[in-house]
C-alpha cells in the first residue's frame, strides 16, 4: 500500500473518531470504539459478497434442525469465519430508530461464528453499545465505516470491469501500522506511552525477515516450516515472515508449507492478530495465536520451531508473572525454560532482573530450538543495549549470554540506529541465534555496527524519525553475508572467548596488633558484662609484661592457656570481643592465622599459606582482611589464565595476596563501544592559534569603543 492511500485511511479513521466520539469519549478512550469497529468492518467486507448465499443455506439448516451451523456455513462460503445474522453493516446504516438499531446491531454481532466472538469479547466492545445508542451515534459510526470511498477490507475493491483495482486492500501489516499510528494519536493528548510496546515498524520487520531467511535460503527445501513469535502483537512480524519465506522458496522453485504461531498478552492486539489470521482465510492458523503471558503461561510448551522472530518488551517489570506463578521471589522459579542443567549445575539460572523481561523471551526461544533437523533453528530478536552487558556475574543475564555463546549459538548482533521505534529513542540491537551455524562461522561472533545506516523520515511518527530503506537493508545484508570479509568500519568478527571473563576475589592477610592499655580495659569493663574473660585478659597482661604486641597469634594462644587454667571457656563470641576492644589493624603486625595443618603441608597458594620454615609449629592458613578484599576481572583469553594473570599483575605489587578459589566465576558481556569506538580527532594546535589570532584581530579596539575610552 502506497503512502498516499495509507495516509488517506489514517485521516479517514481519525476524522470518524473526531466526528462521532468527541465530547462523549476522551481521546485516550477512542480506541475502545475505533479499533473494534475497524476489525468488524474488515470481517464484514469479506462476508458481504456471500450474504445472500449464507442466508439461503442457513434457512436449510434451520429447517433440518441443525444447531451447530458455523462449520457448515464457513465451508460453503470458503472462509474461516462467518456471520449468520440477517444483516451486513450496510443494512444497518439505514436504521433511524435507535432502539431498533441497538437490537439489530446486537443480533448482527451475535451472528458471527464463535472464533470471531472471542475477538469481539477481547475488545469488550459490547460494553460500549449502550453509550453509543444513548448518544445517538451508533448509526453515524456505522455509516462512516461503510463509506464506499475507503476500503478497510483485506481484499481490493475493483471497478465494474472486475479487473482494475479501485481501492487497494489493507493488508495485515498496514493494518498493524494503522493501529499503531492511531494509538499514538489517541494517546498523545493524555501522555500515554504504551504505543510501541506491541508493534514493530515495517522497515525493521523486513530487515529481521531478511536476516532470518536469506542466509539459509539455499538450504530451504520443499517441506513444512514453523515460525513463532512469542510477543506477536498484531501479528505483523509473522505476516511479513510468511511472505518472505514464500518469496525465497518460489524463487528457488521450492514449495513450502508454513505454520505460524504467536502469543500475545495485550487483549486488543491479540484480537487484531487473531482477526487478521481469520480474514486471510487461515482458520487453523488463528488457533495458533495464544492469549496470555509468554513468560508465566507458555501457550506452546515443549513445542519447537524452525524460525523465531520477535520484538519482546524491554524495560518493563514482570512482577505480575511472579504473582501468576504464585511466587514472591524469582529464586522460586522452577520453569525448565529458565532453570536448566548446565556447566555442572542442575539449577543453573538464566532468570534476569525482575525489572526487564527481554532476556526471558530470548531464553524462551532458545528452549524451543529444533536440534534434530538439518536447518536447526534461527532466532532473530530485538533487544535494548542492556541485554549485552547488564546483570552481575553469575546472574541470569550473564548466565544466559554464557549459555548461548559457550554452546556456539550466537551468530551475530546488529546495532541499529537510534529513534527507529515509535515509543523509544534508544538504540536497539538484533540478536541472531542459531544452533546450526555454517562451518565458517563456528566459534565466532560477528558484530555489525549499523547505527549510521539510516534515512530520515519526512515527518516523525512518535519517537521514530528515521527508517531503514530497501537499499540500506541490502547494504546491511551484504555486510552480514560478507562475514569476515566485510568492511571493518561496520563489521568485526571475534572468537567466542573474547566475550568471556573470570571474576575472582583477591585476598590479603589480616594483620592485627594487640593493645592491652588501661583505656581499652576500662572501655571493655564499661561496655561488656563478662568478668571471667576480663580476669583472663588481666592475667595475660601480667604474664606478657607489655601493653602492645605485633603477633596476635602468640597473644591468643596465651589467652587460651590462661583461660583453660581458670576454667573459662573460650568461644567465637569472646574472641570477637577481644578483637573489638584490644586489637587494631596494623601493617607492621604479623599475619593472623585461622587454621593449622600439623600433619600435612598443603600446596602453598601464594600468600594464603606459610610453611614451617617461617617459624610456625606447622603449616598455617591465614585469615583474610575483609577491608583489603579486591575483585579482578580477567579475560578468559588471557594467556596462562588466572594463574598467569595473578603472577604478572598482582604479586609484584602485593606479594602477600592470594586468590579466593571459591569466588571464581565466569561471565560474558559484549560491548559495541569497546570495539567500534571512534575517538574524536583533535584540531591541530596551529589551527587553534590561528583562530584565536583572527578573533583578536576582529575585536581589536572593541573594548575601547564599548567604554568610550581612547586606549
Amino acid at each position: 500500500m502506497d503512502d498516499q492511500v495509507y495516509n488517506q485511511i489514517i485521516t479517514f479513521i481519525w476524522n470518524i473518531a473526531n466526528d462521532c466520539l468527541v465530547h462523549i469519549y476522551n481521546k485516550g478512550d477512542y480506541r475502545k470504539i475505533i479499533l473494534p469497529m475497524i476489525v468488524i468492518r474488515r470481517f464484514d467486507a469479506v462476508l458481504e459478497p456471500t450474504k445472500k448465499e449464507v442466508l439461503e443455506f442457513k434457512k436449510q439448516l434451520d429447517e433440518n434442525d441443525v444447531l451447530e451451523q458455523d462449520d457448515a456455513i464457513c465451508n460453503i462460503i470458503g472462509e474461516a469465519f462467518c456471520n449468520s445474522s440477517p444483516y451486513t453493516l450496510k443494512d444497518l446504516k439505514a436504521r433511524t430508530r435507535q432502539q431498533q438499531l441497538r437490537a439489530d446491531f446486537s443480533l448482527y454481532l451475535d451472528g458471527f461464528s464463535k472464533n470471531v466472538q472471542e475477538i469481539i469479547d477481547k475488545f469488550k466492545f459490547r460494553n460500549e453499545i449502550d453509550t453509543l445508542v444513548d448518544n445517538d451515534i451508533l448509526g453515524m459510526l456505522i455509516e462512516k465505516f461503510v463509506d464506499p470511498q475507503i476500503n478497510l477490507g483485506s481484499r481490493p475493491v475493483y471497478y465494474d470491469d472486475g479487473k482494475t483495482i479501485k481501492l487497494p486492500a489493507l493488508d495485515n501489516h498496514s493494518m498493524g501500522t494503522a493501529f499503531e499510528h492511531l494509538l499514538l494519536r489517541f494517546n498523545e493528548e493524555n501522555n500515554v506511552t504504551e504505543a510501541g510496546e506491541h508493534f514493530t515498524p515495517r522497515d525493521i520487520v523486513e530487515l529481521m525477515a531478511d536476516i532470518a531467511f536469506i542466509p539459509v535460503a539455499h538450504r530451504i527445501t520443499s517441506t513444512t516450516y514453523r515460525i513463532y513469535d512469542g510477543a506477536c502483537g498484531t501479528g505483523g512480524i509473522l505476516t511479513v515472515a510468511d511472505n518472505r519465506i514464500h518469496e525465497l522458496a518460489e524463487a528457488a522453485e521450492k514449495k513450502v508449507s508454513i505454520h505460524l504461531y504467536g502469543q500475545e498478552l495485550q487483549p486488543e492486539t491479540y484480537a487484531i492478530a487473531r482477526a487478521d489470521m481469520l480474514i486471510k482465510g487461515e482458520g487453523e492458523q488463528s488457533e495458533h495465536i495464544f492469549y496470555g503471558s509468554t513468560i508465566s503461561n507458555d501457550g506452546f510448551s515443549r513445542e519447537t520451531y524452525d524460525f523465531m522472530i520477535s520484538n519482546p518488551p524491554f524495560g518493563t517489570p514482570w512482577k505480575k508473572d511472579l504473582e501468576a506463578w504464585g511466587y514472591k521471589d524469582k529464586k522460586e522459579i522452577t520453569d525448565s525454560r529458565y532453570i536448566i542443567n548446565y556447566s555442572g549445575d542442575p539449577e543453573y539460572t538464566i532468570v534476569p532482573n525482575v525489572g526487564d523481561p527481554q532476556m526471558l523471551f530470548l531464553a524462551n526461544n532458545v528452549s524451543k530450538m529444533k536440534k534434530d533437523t538439518q536447518l536447526g533453528s534461527r532466532i532473530v530478536e530485538v533487544h535494548s543495549g542492556s541485554s549485552l552487558f547488564t546483570g552481575s556475574i553469575g546472574g541470569g543475564e550473564s548466565n544466559l549470554r554464557r549459555y548461548i555463546i559457550e554452546n556456539d549459538w550466537l551468530e551475530a548482533i546488529v546495532a541499529l540506529p537510534e529513534k527507529l521505534f515509535y515509543n523509544t529513542p534508544i538504540g536497539t540491537f538484533l540478536w541472531i541465534v542459531t544452533n546450526k551455524k555454517p562451518k565458517e562461522r563456528k566459534g565466532k561472533v560477528q558484530l555489525i555496527d549499523a547505527t549510521s545506516l539510516k534515512a530520515s523520515l519526512r515527518k516523525n511518527l512518535g519517537e521514530k524519525n528515521c527508517e531503514i530503506t530497501y537499499d540500506i537493508r541490502r547494504q546491511i545484508m551484504d555486510i552480514y553475508m560478507a562475514f569476515d570479509n566485510a568492511n571493518s568500519e561496520y563489521s568485526k568478527v571475534f572468537d567466542n572467548i573474547q566475550f568471556a571473563y573470570y571474576s575472582v576475589d583477591i585476598l590479603r592477610p589480616l594483620r592485627l596488633a594487640v593493645h592491652l592499655t588501661d583505656e581499652n580495659f576500662a572501655l571493655f569493663k564499661k561496655n561488656v558484662d563478662d568478668n571471667p574473660l576480663y580476669s583472663v585478659l588481666v592475667a595475660v597482661k601480667e604474664i606478657l609484661y607489655q601493653e602492645s604486641l605485633l603477633d596476635y597469634n602468640d597473644f591468643i594462644t596465651q589467652v587460651q592457656v590462661v583461660a583453660t587454667g581458670k576454667n573459662v571457656k573460650m568461644n567465637t563470641k569472646r574472641e570477637k570481643l577481644i578483637r573489638t576492644y584490644f586489637t587494631i589493624v596494623d601493617e607492621a603486625a604479623k599475619k593472623v592465622y585461622k587454621k593449622q595443618y600439623p600433619n600435612e603441608e598443603p600446596n602453598p597458594l601464594y600468600g594464603k599459606f606459610d610453611p614451617i620454615a617461617e617459624g610456625y609449629a606447622s603449616t598455617v592458613e591465614f585469615e583474610s582482611d575483609k577491608d583489603l578484599k579486591d575483585n579482578e576481572i580477567i579475560p578468559l583469553s588471557y594467556e596462562g589464565g588466572i594463574d598467569a594473570f595473578f603472577k604478572t599483575e598482582i604479586l609484584p605489587f602485593t606479594p602477600d595476596a592470594w586468590i579466593d578459589e571459591d569466588s571464581t566465576k565466569i561471565g560474558y558481556e559484549l560491548s559495541f563501544t569497546k570495539y567500534f569506538y571512534k575517538p574524536v580527532q583533535l584540531r591541530d594546535l596551529t589551527d587553534i592559534i590561528a583562530d584565536i589570532k583572527g578573533i583578536e584581530a576582529e575585536t581589536d579596539g572593541l573594548l575601547a569603543e564599548i567604554i568610550e575610552v581612547d586606549l
